[in-house]
């Protein structure tokens, strides 16, 4: 029988776990991750599918500490995968499996390299994206490829429902590869570094609204951020504000002079510096809803310049 530990957190991390449990794969360690308190914690859990399934579980805080490799060396694994789990695996670690170390990568290697993929190429404005499954090397999601499946983002996908689609690609790719990869007969093909790209994690203040940008590139930041993730954030007349959902009404229209928010009919829009017009769907102030009858309420019927 196959033995795998299987590094693994988030929802790609329970479904391919599943994958390997079903195809009969012997798994006798799972390394994850304690959830962060501090994190909005939206995903399912490798530890709790690991107990439904009995398996033995840690959770070390670097897994590249020489107690983690012995524990991994000791279940003399034919191969480590790694599912969403967010430490890198250094050189050590990688070389324990006799048959080699695979990492579910979460866009269409060798793009987006790097953390949150879905997030980056939302806010790129690419219209597809999908999983990767390939072998490890020191350097991050260089290795050679084995297999892919691609997803499309439609224009108004927020990064959640992108990451769900790009969660049911990596399990179709396992579940399409691993008979092959288990026989010893899968394909690997080196990545075309010519094209790759590398983006590293994103910080707060990234999601906030640059207003001298295009409509559309203002809707790629919104839904990138868009809840579970913590929102598109800008000031209004002094007040803290959360733009969590937006539609491009206009992409092609001249640049504004100036940014402003305004109500037009019964709709909350944006005038956006760098061209083009946004109905602004789903907007918080303070922490508090406001639709267009709101904001009258709030601000009187004169154009709002963000920021101010």
């Amino acid at each position: 029988m196959t033995r795998a530990v299987v590094f693994a957190y988030h929802n790609v991390g329970v479904r391919c776990l599943k994958v390997l449990l079903a195809n009969g794969v012997e798994i006798p360690l799972v390394v994850t991750h304690e959830d962060n308190p501090a994190e909005q914690i939206w995903f399912d859990s490798v530890a709790r599918t690991a107990a439904d399934y009995e398996l033995m579980t840690i959770a070390p805080l670097d897994p590249n500490a020489a107690e983690a490799n012995e524990r991994v060396t000791a279940c003399r694994p034919d191969f480590i995968f790694s599912f969403y789990y967010r430490a890198m695996l250094r050189p050590p670690l990688l070389a324990i499996p006799s048959r080699g170390a695979l990492n579910m990568h979460g866009s269409l290697l060798p793009k987006y390299r790097g953390r949150v993929p879905v997030n980056w190429a939302i806010i790129h404005g690419e219209t597809e994206t999908g999983a990767t499954l390939h072998y490890m090397t020191e350097k991050p999601d260089a290795g050679d490829i084995v297999a892919q499946t691609s997803v499309p983002i439609l224009p108004d996908d927020t990064a959640h429902e992108v990451f769900a689609k790009v969660t049911v690609a990596s399990e179709l790719t396992l579940v399409r590869v691993l008979p092959a990869l288990l026989a010893g007969s899968a394909p690997r093909r080196k990545q075309e570094a010519g094209n790759a790209s590398y983006f590293g994690g994103r910080r707060p203040e990234d999601g906030i609204i640059d207003w001298s940008k295009s409509a559309t590139e203002i809707h790629n930041l919104v839904r990138a951020v868009a809840p579970p993730y913590p929102g598109a954030r800008a000031t209004l007349l002094g007040r803290p504000a959360r733009v969590l959902r937006t539609r491009v009404l206009d992409a092609r229209s001249g640049a504004a002079s100036e940014p402003a928010v305004l109500v037009e009919g019964e709709r909350l829009v944006a005038h956006c510096a760098g061209g083009g017009m946004l109905a602004l769907l789903s907007l918080e102030i303070d922490g508090e809803a406001v639709d267009a009858r709101g904001f009258v309420e709030r601000f009187g019927g004169a154009a709002v310049a963000p920021g101010s």
